[in-house]
């Protein structure tokens, strides 16, 4: 079981979001981090500064993976666009 923590990048992205439709859908997936790796719509990336992404709608969960203390920390939450990755 993995704990989740939030960056405070993360949390400013996430509370810009103005539909609560869309935060309450972002904030069950990312719930379901904590039962890591065993989730859906989970890539990890290669050659970039975080370990993971979360695919939710058309927002990107970006996450570091630290499987010591097995802590998913979330650092960003952004629309999907040419500048994501």
């Amino acid at each position: 079981m993995f704990t989740i923590i939030w960056g405070t990048k993360a949390v400013r992205q996430l509370n810009r979001i103005l539909v609560p439709k869309t935060q309450k859908a972002i904030l069950e997936k990312i719930s379901e981090l904590q039962n890591f790796p065993d989730c859906d719509n989970v890539k990890f990336l290669r050659n970039h500064k975080y370990d993971g992404r979360l695919r939710v709608g058309n927002y990107r969960v970006l996450f570091k993976i630290m499987n010591v203390i097995q802590v998913i920390s979330i650092e960003e939450v952004k629309n999907r666009d040419d500048q994501t990755y």
